[in-house]
């Protein structure tokens, strides 16, 4: 083969590439279909599924909706398949499946797997909506400090050891101080000590990223472990009992129906998580600061050579990551549980960087997928609660199930930042 066909073949593979992106995410709409299809047939239910919209302290109340199963399912069997339909002509014409029809789409899923779900009991959407808002927290946390690392060019696969010793230092500080915003500082500390380990292995001794933030994760779960089981453990009254935030209900805005007690009667943590998405990605796309992390992260000997500060850059960015994951962590201990525990983040560091590869490094998009996965295990519990028959094993697959399928098939094409994960050597 001459030279002069090496472009030629590297262009034809990239567009068959590009085409065999086109149809993952009418591919993977297609599985759905079929298996919501799928259980309408194998187990079909009979009664009413009854979702309630009101709580009783609302000031205004929306009456319950009851609807047969059967018909919502089979309904959303038929919307599926149209969705998927037009999914799949925009693949065979080359185009781009519509952000708004794959939304549509998994609305109309969800909605049919609960209705099947549910079938003969009653669904409280406000709570369902509201504990996903809640236990999305830590990941919304962890994924927007993963888009901040590697913008700047680091891979973050240490977010799970920022989110657990996050935890970890909000449990001691809350519980000596007795200030549950002593505690939430001193998450920001740790998460942020994590990541300079990180920096400087990553940044400063080149190692391998990917490497180093695994080692990071299994150092923090052993080094926690040993510390709950030796120290915390014998000494729980005053060192492991730490204070909790409130719930704040914010006047007004709280008594909007179904609207307020999902987003305005939270915990402070989930007010600053509105408050840090915002200023993340203004600071990302409208700051010069944001414009210099991004820099970095696409071509640092270009910004190294306009007077950029590439490592300096890297290492700032890399810490407030980790000090933006911190405050994921602190979620666990001064809101969710009543003490730290082993292990307690469950992985949910690497649900965090599922949702940021989801999310495509932005971090509007980053936090709508955490907030995906975030529901995803919701679900479990609630349908738990309500008595519904679908098999436990089932639902505690399912935040893991929606992972890999949003990630594999539903991001489409996709690039990672150009310099993400290389070492910058000057000169």
């Amino acid at each position: 083969m001459s030279a002069v066909d090496l472009p030629v073949k590297a262009d034809a593979q990239g567009v068959a590439e590009r085409i065999r992106g086109l149809w993952k995410a009418p591919g993977v709409m297609g599985a759905f279909t079929i298996l919501i299809a799928l259980l309408v047939l194998v187990g079909p239910r009979s009664g009413d599924s009854t979702f309630r919209w009101s709580r009783e302290s609302d000031w205004f109340a929306i009456p319950d909706v009851s609807l047969p199963a059967n018909a919502i399912v089979w309904t959303a069997v038929v919307l599926c398949l149209l969705c998927t339909a037009y999914a799949a002509w925009h693949a065979y014409s080359r185009r781009k499946t519509p952000l708004l029809v794959v939304a549509a789409f998994a609305v109309i899923a969800v909605s049919g797997f609960l209705a099947w779900a549910v079938a003969g009991k009653t669904l409280p959407v406000v709570g369902l909506l509201s504990g996903a808002l809640a236990l999305a927290v830590p990941l919304v946390f962890g994924a927007l400090g993963g888009v901040l690392g590697e913008r700047a060019g680091v891979v973050n696969i240490a977010i799970d050891g920022q989110l657990l010793f996050g935890a970890f230092g909000a449990a001691i500080a809350a519980s000596i101080t007795g200030s549950p915003w002593v505690g939430l500082i001193a998450a920001m500390i740790s998460g942020a000590f994590v990541a300079l380990l990180l920096g400087l292995f990553a940044i400063t001794y080149w190692v391998e990223q990917v490497i180093v933030g695994v080692v990071l994760n299994v150092l923090v779960i052993g080094f926690t472990s040993f510390m709950f089981s030796q120290v915390l453990s014998e000494n729980a009254a005053a060192l492991n009992s730490p204070p909790h935030f409130p719930r704040w209900e914010i006047p007004l805005l709280s008594g909007i129906p179904v609207l307020g007690p999902i987003f305005f009667r939270q915990t402070v943590l989930v007010y600053l998580m509105y408050a840090a998405v915002f200023l993340v990605a203004w600071a990302l796309y409208r700051s010069k600061w944001g414009l210099r992390v991004r820099a970095v992260g696409e071509h640092p000997k270009a910004a190294d050579t306009v007077g950029i500060n590439v490592i300096a850059t890297r290492y700032r960015t890399v810490l407030l990551a980790g000090a933006i994951a911190g405050i994921g962590g602190a979620t666990y201990t001064l809101v969710s549980v009543p003490s730290f525990g082993r292990e307690m983040t469950g992985g949910a560091g690497y649900i965090a960087l599922a949702a940021v590869i989801f999310g495509k490094w932005d971090p509007i998009k980053a936090t709508l997928a955490a907030l995906l996965f975030g529901f995803a295990t919701n679900v479990e519990s609630v349908l738990s609660v309500i008595g519904s028959p679908v098999p436990s094993q089932f639902m505690l697959m399912l935040p893991y199930i929606v992972t890999i399928f949003a990630v594999a098939g539903l991001v489409g094409h996709s690039r990672a930042p150009a310099a993400d994960g290389v070492p910058y050597r000057k000169g």
